[in-house]
């Protein structure tokens, strides 16, 4: 069961779920309620403070409450900053966790299930709604305390990324971290808050034996790990690290997603992501790795 009072204030937890329309906010909010949370949809956020009265008092197992909010919510999204800053004021810190995807893929999405876009005004196509909605959330994206990028998760692994993003975030947790590989060729993924360029890193596609091969594969580890740049790669970047995160921890931060990325994000991103968890393992830090584009 997640932390259920934020120990600095004695409050229950707030889990404020938003972002764009089609980024998997309904199964986000349902892996919240099986965490113990007490889950409210376009509930006004004004009302949060009495809810998690309310909540707690009825059932002190709860984790706390959590408010799927879409950009549909006219009471909170104009007034946002007002509203989180009269919480804070109450003692209530709220965790705002944003979903997002590529807009492709929430095309598609709505494409294939037919609804007709939240946001969408008569005559306009589902890309200017998705535009029009990413505008009306920009602000609120740069508040949150974790993005998630949904383009590419089954529902399976929606599930174990909110719930580490959860569960990280519980007062007097370790800051969790994700370290991602990617191919620049298909985009950087959204949600990363370091990005680092691995290119300069000898490619395995050039090498007839290793090129059908992934990253994963051990031939492939043994050449790009016996390059010296690779080896200096991981340490400085640890050393970079160790820096950061102590920093980003004093923000208030409790999860960090550092992206690799190599060209096509099958050879030497996941590689070195591998090794960088590896190496921050060992410094008593609790990583993830994921891999974006390595069986594309």
């Amino acid at each position: 069961m997640a932390e259920a009072l934020d120990t600095a204030s004695g409050k229950p937890r707030l889990v404020i779920v938003t972002g764009v329309s089609g980024s998997g906010r309904a199964s986000a909010m349902r892996v919240l309620e099986d965490l113990d949370f007490y889950c409210v949809d376009n509930l006004p956020v004004a009302l949060a403070p009495e809810v998690l009265r309310l909540a707690s008092g009825l059932d002190q197992r709860l984790a706390g409450v959590a408010l799927g909010i879409d950009a549909r919510e006219r009471l909170f999204f104009p007034q946002w900053p007002k509203i989180l800053t009269g919480l804070e004021r109450e003692g209530v810190r709220p965790e705002i966790i944003f979903l997002d995807a590529a807009d492709d893929v929430l095309a598609r999405r709505y494409s294939e299930s037919r609804r007709p876009h939240p946001l969408a005004e008569h005559g306009s196509t589902v890309a200017e709604s998705i535009a029009r909605e990413r505008l009306a959330l920009a602000e609120i994206r740069e508040r949150a305390s974790r993005v998630i990028d949904t383009t590419t998760l089954t529902v399976h692994e929606l599930r174990e990324v909110v719930t580490a993003a959860v569960l990280g975030a519980a007062p007097g947790s370790r800051m969790a971290i994700s370290v991602a590989s990617f191919g620049y060729k298909y985009g950087v993924p959204v949600g990363m808050d370091i990005v680092l360029d691995v290119r300069f890193i000898p490619n395995p596609y050039f090498v007839p034996e290793l090129a059908p091969l992934m990253g994963t594969a051990p031939e492939v580890t043994q050449y790009v790990m016996a390059q010296e740049e690779s080896k200096q790669f991981i340490e400085e970047a640890a050393r970079l690290l160790d820096f950061l995160i102590p920093l980003y921890r004093r923000e208030g931060k409790s999860y960090l997603t550092v992206g690799l990325g190599c060209t096509g994000g099958r050879h030497r991103s996941p590689v070195l992501a591998r090794a960088l968890a590896e190496r921050l393992e060992r410094g008593g830090f609790k990583v993830t790795v994921r891999d974006y584009h390595m069986q594309r």
